[in-house]
């Protein structure tokens, strides 16, 4: 019932911003009454609701701790103060994403036709089948040709169908490829090692990133930084991060170190990121992906280092960028801003249902649907092929929490204009506050506007 109060009463967030502070938020229900006391812009504070149930006397009372910006501001510049709603003023009729949802998660789970469940491993194979013989058909054709018309196009199409390869053994580290997990494993191993990654290390902080998603802390891909974190780093780290195109390059960095504030490392058996039973899996990744690097040297010296760059060396970058770009705009760059949640507000399904579906045009069949991200972050055991078909049956549960998304051309190029735009209002969030809000540095973004 309290949950029905806060989408009912209007806690929602601010189109636009109210340069003089506001006495507070009103609501017309018959049944409930709130009130708010004034508290500065990203501070931690405490939101007192009080519900006296229809033809009863019990009352309930329920917290929020809530902080997100008003405005950009420079960092330590001290915050005005301001009235609403995470430093937002609401509007009635307007929707709270950060509002406790009014189903659970069996609820969508019921929704979904009981096929979407079974794990064809099959046909699961046939995509593998069709991938691998479709990166050596390019190879072949680009070394045939051999010229500067070829070499571009062969790139970006080697390096979309490096990507592809590396969903598959996605789908392997979340169990969805079959019910075996020794194909799984194996598969995973010559998929993902074919591409440098270390199959094990990543299938254990994906899975990681999966039960923690939406967490402002415990996330481990494309979480937010604190502002304690982001003042913390140095002027050229900071660039690096938030300038295109160099945090779309950031993937082998990761695996080797992680994101700010995190330390560890992908390859390392020892690493916080592994618990001591998954040692041995760490180590047999690590030695795969030893095994090939090598066959990439002896490979160097047989066709000569230039031929396997292009071969090999620029489609790999190629398929850094889309998988960073691709996970990154799952978890950011919603026309509204989205929250991300601390103790006792985050759940598996508040953090789940602030992840973003995207369009991708023609690339959606060769990615193999990743685009259909909400449904599958709630539900990684669903395999790719059921993705589309599993999402609409959860539409109808999932309301105005199930964001539709923009449909794209042939080439998923507006999504180039959602990035950028990202990149620029998307920093830091507040050190305190169990619901955040993404706010930016006017030094990176180059406005003193609201956000």
């Amino acid at each position: 019932m309290a949950s029905w109060v806060l989408s009912e009463c209007g806690l929602k967030p601010l189109p636009r911003i109210y340069t003089n502070p506001r006495t507070g938020l009103t609501s017309s229900s018959a049944t409930a009454s709130a009130k708010i006391r004034p508290f500065q812009s990203c501070k931690k504070q405490t939101l007192g609701l009080s519900l006296k149930a229809l033809g009863g006397s019990r009352e309930r009372n329920w917290a929020l701790n809530v902080s997100t910006p008003v405005k950009p501001m420079s960092l330590g510049e001290e915050a005005p103060e301001e009235n609403g709603i995470n430093g937002l003023s609401e509007e009635p009729g307007r929707f709270d994403p950060s509002a406790p949802p009014p189903f659970k998660l069996a609820d969508i789970r019921a929704a979904i036709p009981k096929h979407c469940w079974v794990k064809d491993p099959w046909r699961s194979m046939s995509y593998v089948v069709r991938d691998v013989a479709v990166v050596f058909g390019l190879a072949a054709v680009a070394a045939y040709f051999n010229n500067w018309v070829v070499w571009p196009l062969y790139w970006f199409a080697q390096g979309t169908m490096f990507w592809a390869l590396f969903v598959l053994g996605h789908d392997c580290g979340h169990g969805s490829f079959s019910n075996n997990p020794k194909l799984n494993g194996v598969l995973g191993h010559l998929l993902h090692s074919s591409i440098l990654v270390p199959y094990h290390g990543w299938r254990i902080s994906h899975r990681t990133h999966h039960q923690n998603h939406g967490h402002v802390e415990n996330d481990e891909s494309w979480h937010p930084l604190s502002e304690r974190i982001y003042k913390s780093l140095d002027n050229i780290t900071r660039l690096l991060r938030f300038t295109l195109p160099f945090p779309m390059l950031a993937y082998p960095v990761y695996l080797w170190g992680r994101s700010p504030g995190k330390k560890g490392s992908h390859f390392n058996p020892n690493s916080d990121l592994f618990v001591p039973n998954e040692r041995k899996d760490v180590i047999t990744s690590t030695a795969c992906w030893i095994a090939m690097v090598a066959i990439l040297a002896c490979l160097s010296f047989v066709m000569g280092p230039v031929q396997l760059l292009k071969l090999y060396g620029v489609p790999y970058f190629m398929f850094v960028a889309w998988l960073d770009v691709v996970t990154y705009l799952h978890h950011h760059g919603h026309n509204e801003k989205l929250p991300w949640y601390r103790g006792k507000e985050w759940s598996y399904l508040r953090g789940g249902l602030t992840t973003l579906d995207r369009d991708y045009g023609w690339i959606n069949n060769i990615h193999h649907d990743i685009g259909t991200h909400v449904v599958h972050h709630l539900f990684p055991q669903i395999p790719h092929y059921h993705l589309i078909e599993a999402t609409e049956a959860a539409k109808p549960v999932l309301g105005k929490y199930y964001r539709e998304p923009k449909k794209s051309g042939p080439l998923p190029l507006h999504l180039l204009r959602v990035l950028t735009k990202s990149m620029k209002e998307d920093h830091y969030v507040s050190d305190s506050g169990d619901i955040v809000y993404y706010q930016a540095d006017p030094k990176l973004s180059g406005s003193n506007s609201n956000i």
